[in-house]
């Protein structure tokens, strides 16, 4: 068993919490950054449901490629290599991918395959919600730079710090006026359930400071509203002296709501695998808790020979897409939209 992972079980802790609590679909660890990809992963990624999500819940159950939905629509097929502005290969790898998952449809057209889209993309984001967790702030490490970018590209339309920690006024003015807190008890979510489901109807919490909204989750203040429509401002480097930066223009930001929200959908917030080992024992709701540390554990850095507690077994029996799919407005199996099958090797 490596070191105590807290904040991993805590981030657990607090999706299976909002999933009980909101109909929001969850994803965790999604990059967050436009003009400088990757220095920016935000823990928990909230899709609020919009208009037409019941359109795109009948696709799919998995990500959409973003590029695909940019650059392809449902009228005329076209070459994915002139669709797409990127290497021919790696266009053919999106098609393809797009095809798999429904949104795409392929034809032959002479020698060369060609593809359209099998309908409308839908207006199925409502909002996004970006979530920061920092289960104790006694050890906030580059919390408030990660806030701070945060609100100024202004990419969600709102932010949030978890946290278990008592907040005092001191945490508060070193938290960006725009972030919204919530003190989340991980202890509230108790490791083995009874399945009950304490589903609520509302998109956002209905609370003012310091009102405790549902378990262990108390809003400590709310966050202020962003606009994602407007251009925001992208910290690169910061030094002692200045900050380089880079403005995103709204349609940027457009491309990059739309690839968290797509990613969010398809990858939700639970482990993709649970550790063949006899001390694993799944709660209720997904997460991998272990009984011989007593404690839900990280599989990909606490599980394995090298765990002086590990004994091997056979992998839980945990049904990730049946979970999901009764918890949220998550579809698992759709019908999907496409017209007809076509298989991809006919046109290779």
């Amino acid at each position: 068993m490596t070191a105590d992972r807290p904040e991993y079980a805590f981030e657990l802790a607090l999706c299976a919490h909002l999933e009980r609590t909101r109909e929001w679909v969850l994803g965790r660890q999604l990059g967050a950054s436009v003009a400088d990809p990757g220095a920016r992963v935000v823990d928990v990624c909230a899709v609020v449901p919009g208009p037409e999500f019941d359109r795109r819940a009948a696709i799919t159950s998995e990500t959409i490629p973003p590029r695909a939905v940019e650059c392809v629509g449902p009228g005329r097929a076209v070459d994915p290599v002139s669709a797409f502005d990127c290497a021919p290969a790696r266009a053919r790898r999106l098609a393809d991918r797009a095809v798999e998952v429904g949104f795409f449809e392929a034809e032959r057209q002479g020698s060369r395959r060609h593809v359209r889209a099998t309908t409308r993309y839908p207006d199925w984001i409502g909002g996004l919600v970006g979530i920061e967790n920092k289960p104790d702030l006694g050890r906030p490490g580059d919390l408030q730079r990660q806030l701070r970018r945060d609100t100024s590209l202004g990419l969600f339309d709102a932010v949030v710090l978890a946290t278990e920690s008592y907040v005092t006024g001191a945490h508060l003015n070193r938290i960006p006026d725009d972030v919204g807190v919530w003190r989340f008890s991980e202890a509230s979510e108790t490791p083995r359930g009874d399945g009950e489901e304490l589903r609520s109807s509302g998109n956002r919490p209905q609370a003012g400071d310091g009102e405790a909204v549902g378990g262990g989750l108390t809003v400590v203040r709310e966050p202020t509203p962003l606009d994602p429509t407007e251009p925001g401002v992208e910290p690169l480097t910061e030094g002692s002296l200045r900050t380089d930066v880079a403005i995103v223009d709204s349609e940027a930001k457009a491309r990059k709501r739309r690839a968290i929200a797509e990613r969010a959908y398809g990858k939700g917030w639970r482990p993709h695998e649970y550790p063949g080992c006899a001390s694993m024992c799944p709660t209720d709701d997904g997460r991998p808790y272990c009984t011989a540390f007593d404690r839900v554990v990280d599989p990909g850095h606490d599980c394995g020979a090298s765990c002086p507690a590990f004994e091997a077994a056979d992998p839980p029996a945990v049904d990730r897409e049946a979970l999901r799919d009764a918890r949220t407005p998550w579809v698992a199996d759709p019908d999907g939209v496409t017209r007809r099958q076509a298989g991809l090797d006919r046109f290779r």
